[in-house]
């Protein structure tokens, strides 16, 4: 049996540091694995390139392509700079069995690139493995989840016990799993990707620039017959949020109400995305009637609700000037395995 190729991908954008740390980490668990590193950089505007390359020359990483650093020459966000990385294929051209995609705040633990080759090569049909991710205080984070829809909307937004256990088998974040899973779909900071199915299934959808992006691409492999599977022994330590600062939002950026709206219409048609718009305004505005009356955190960004009725109040306009979508990126077919 041939020895599987796998190709990681590591997306920096301002983050040098923590992007040369998660290569490191990546170098170590691909010891054994035939296969290469490429450290994208998104267009970050610093002295990341500088930072990155130097690190490459000065560790001895660069020997036989083992670690490649390329430019993505604009910010096209995480869908668009993973694209880039998997398009380039390794380095003397040919295209690797498997993807790995590691964020740069995202550091595997020994074996974590191996558990989820295994579960890959185990079951032919499973296109998509994601990692067990806990923080940098080993608190889990939550990377298993459900597809959205109008009633996982609603209960994520209410956040309320009795609707919770009504909708129980709408809610987006699954209870963390122990053992392997097949799930809805999982987080894109630690996931191996099988090219066959990349290649059937075309690429990240680079509309979205942040957020949404992996949940399209697994509900797209989903309906072409793949599956995707949680994988709890491949641990991966993420700090989370880095390039985006998502953790300390004053505003939730533009950028996560377009690629929510984009998911629900690409996926479901217009009339369900305002659905779905509806029924998360109906559930923040009596999450926020329980917080007047019970001191409660709110939890959410300041102007969330607000921001995202103007949001959707500006569909219409949208849909008037909106172009004939872009294809999905393709794999190239040269050397396929």
């Amino acid at each position: 049996m041939t020895e599987p190729t796998v190709l990681t991908i590591v997306l920096n954008y301002r983050t040098p540091e923590m992007t040369i740390k998660a290569t490191a980490a990546a170098l170590r668990e691909m010891r054994d694995i035939k296969g290469e590193i490429i450290v994208v950089d998104n267009d970050s505007g610093d002295d990341s390139c500088a930072l990155i390359s130097d690190a490459i020359e000065r560790n001895g990483w660069g020997a036989e392509g083992r670690v490649r650093l390329k430019q993505s020459g604009r910010n096209g966000g995480f869908g668009a700079g993973n694209n880039i990385g998997i398009r380039h294929g390794l380095s003397n051209g040919a295209v690797p069995d498997f993807y790995y995609i590691l964020n740069s705040d995202a550091w595997p633990e020994p074996g974590a690139i191996r558990e989820l080759l295994k579960a890959l090569q185990d079951d032919a049909r499973a296109g998509i493995a994601g990692s067990y991710i806990r923080g940098v205080d080993g608190v889990p984070h939550e990377t298993a989840f459900r597809f959205p829809s109008i009633a996982g909307e609603f209960e994520g937004a209410v956040r309320t016990g009795v609707v919770s256990r009504l909708l129980k088998h709408s809610i987006v974040p699954l209870p963390i799993p122990t053992e392997l899973s097949r799930v809805d779909w999982v987080a894109g900071a630690s996931a191996l990707m099988r090219h066959r199915m990349l290649e059937e299934i075309g690429l990240f959808d680079e509309t979205f620039f942040l957020y949404y992006e992996e949940t399209d691409l697994c509900r797209r492999a989903a309906l072409a017959g793949w599956h995707t599977l949680y994988v709890p022994t491949s641990e991966v330590v993420h700090v989370g949020s880095v390039s985006t600062g998502m953790k300390t939002w004053a505003r939730t950026p533009h950028y996560w109400f377009d690629s929510r709206h984009h998911y629900f219409v690409k996926n479901h048609g217009r009339a369900y995305a305002v659905g779905a718009t509806l029924a998360r305004i109906a559930g923040a505005a009596l999450w926020r009637a329980r917080v007047m009356l019970s001191g409660k955190s709110l939890g959410d960004p300041p102007h969330f609700l607000r921001d995202l009725t103007l949001h959707a109040l500006r569909d219409p306009l949208r849909r008037k000037a909106a172009q004939t979508p872009a294809p999905l990126p393709r794999l190239a077919t040269k050397d396929v395995k």
